[in-house]
């Protein structure tokens, strides 16, 4: 049985909502790539925290990643996604999107647009 919990953040000790819902909605966590081992944290984190592990864990990978090592990178064999994420997979800059290193290291390939981060 799908069930919500009122859960508190290990980080930042916040009450939030963890779980799916009892009508088959997936937890808000799922919309996440899932990059994190179990053992990583204690336990759930509230949103806004999740958000910022998430990225900091992104960061640090992209940051290893050069035009040589792209190319079937770990990103890329994530299953697909239809959500893209602010802070994770792209930006605002003068109300137009700017994809981020992980949102093209997730395609896999580059698109020839001569996007600002591409790292291939």
């Amino acid at each position: 049985m799908n069930i919500i919990k009122v859960k508190h953040c290990s980080t930042c000790q916040k009450a939030f909502n963890c779980g799916d819902t009892p009508q088959g909605e997936a937890c808000w966590c799922n919309d996440f790539p899932p990059i994190f081992d179990p053992f990583d944290i204690a336990d759930c984190l509230c949103p806004s925290c999740f958000k910022t592990a998430c990225s900091n864990k992104i960061d640090e990978f992209v940051a290893t990643i050069t035009p040589e090592t792209a190319i079937g990178n770990k990103a890329s064999l994530l299953p697909e996604t239809t959500h893209i994420i602010e802070g994770i997979d792209y930006y605002f800059e003068d109300r137009n999107y700017v994809f981020k290193p992980w949102f093209h290291l997730k395609r896999g390939y580059c698109c020839k647009s001569d996007c600002t981060h591409c790292p291939y």
